[in-house]
């Protein structure tokens, strides 16, 4: 949730910052360049889980987070508070590789299944939790939320007692080869970036839609924390799920939610309209993302590990920064809720597609039995 905790900041922020020169595009990137530089400096995370470990990265990536994430508490020019936010990518690139690394290392088969679906549930009821208490922390100054970033500094402790690298120690399922599979590997690369720059605009576009109708600061978070309560429950549902379908099956599924959330919103405009599609699109989420965690530890052998699954970090946040960026033609053609209906056009038709295949291969090879 780094870069969406100061989602219900953004409209009070372009107020403070209306005076320069393109401050309604540079408000939008105050939180979405954080992603950007998750982005750029992930691989290099990847490159040092693999090489000295993960636990110095998850360390040094949760000090920083603290620091960086707080500093925009202080800074009162916009482009420092770019910088700040910048270097807080840094420390999620970190954090996110070693975090992924050290499950794949720790567990294997349906453990691992289970343990991707727990840390994309607790990730999303992060949201639950920080994205209210944000709107609220709004509703005093838009600077305030800033000092959620400080919890770091908290979790920093209980991390440099418990966490220990053990690559090695356990068992690993088995893999194809000693190589990284890369043409499937990059097929799950290009959908994590599509699904994210979609999914990208509940919190870079949400709130405005949602001024636009007269909410409060406030409930602006309660609704935008909506796809995060929904992404927790899908992802608890996710080890269950997997054990009936496979990895395509799901990943339709979730684009499939994802696209009818969308339509929702786009569809409706109205508070509780958007809400619900929140709720539908946030369950896609809460799916895909441990299902493509978990295709990616099968591919990748355990020496590649860390790059590889880096490589899915940069995916997802290439995806969040260039969000606002393709969004923003299509939102002075048609508006903020034109955005959302086409974007939900576009991954419904690719759901019913690729259901269609799926149908097709499955009624083939009962055939060929």
């Amino acid at each position: 949730m780094a870069p969406a905790t100061i989602a219900p900041s953004l409209p009070a922020m372009e107020q403070v910052f209306a005076g320069q020169a393109g401050a309604s595009l540079l408000v939008r990137l105050v939180m979405t360049i954080t992603s950007l530089t998750i982005a750029v400096s992930a691989p290099v995370s990847g490159l040092v889980a693999d090489r000295v470990g993960s636990r110095p990265l998850l360390l040094a990536g949760l000090v920083l987070y603290a620091l960086s994430g707080t500093a925009g508490y202080f800074v009162d020019d916009l482009y420092l508070l770019l910088a700040t936010r910048a270097l807080l990518g840094v420390a999620v690139g970190a954090v996110m590789t070693a975090v992924s690394a050290t499950i794949t290392d720790w567990f294997d088969g349906p453990r691992r299944a289970s343990f991707l679906g727990l840390q994309q549930m607790f990730a999303s009821l992060g949201g639950v939790v920080f994205l209210p208490l944000a709107g609220v922390l709004a509703t005093i100054d838009w600077r305030v939320p800033f000092w959620l970033y400080g919890l770091a500094a908290v979790v920093a402790l209980p991390a440099f007692v418990s966490v220990r690298d053990r690559r090695g120690e356990v068992p690993v399922a088995a893999v194809r080869d000693g190589r990284v599979v890369s043409g499937r590997v990059l097929g799950i690369y290009l959908l994590a970036f599509g699904a994210t720059t979609a999914f990208y605009l509940a919190p870079t576009q949400v709130p405005f839609l949602l001024d636009s109708l007269g909410t409060s600061s406030a409930l602006v978070g309660v609704v935008v924390a909506g796809s995060t309560l929904s992404s927790a429950l899908a992802a608890l549902a996710f080890r269950g799920l997997r054990g009936r379908l496979d990895s395509a099956a799901i990943t339709t599924l979730s684009i499939a939610l994802l696209g009818g959330g969308w339509l929702l919103v786009g569809a409706t405009g109205t508070v509780p309209g958007i809400a619900a599609g929140l709720l539908v699109g946030g369950a896609g989420v809460g799916l895909a993302v441990p299902n493509l965690n978990l295709r990616l530890s099968e591919l990748a052998s355990p020496e590649w590990r860390g790059r590889v699954l880096s490589g899915l970090v940069v995916a997802i946040f290439l995806g969040q920064f260039l969000s606002p960026l393709a969004a923003q033609p299509l939102i002075q053609a048609t508006g903020v809720g034109g955005a959302f209906t086409l974007a939900g056009i576009v991954m419904s038709t690719g759901a019913a597609v690729a259901a269609a295949g799926i149908r097709k291969h499955t009624i083939t090879e009962r055939k060929v039995r």
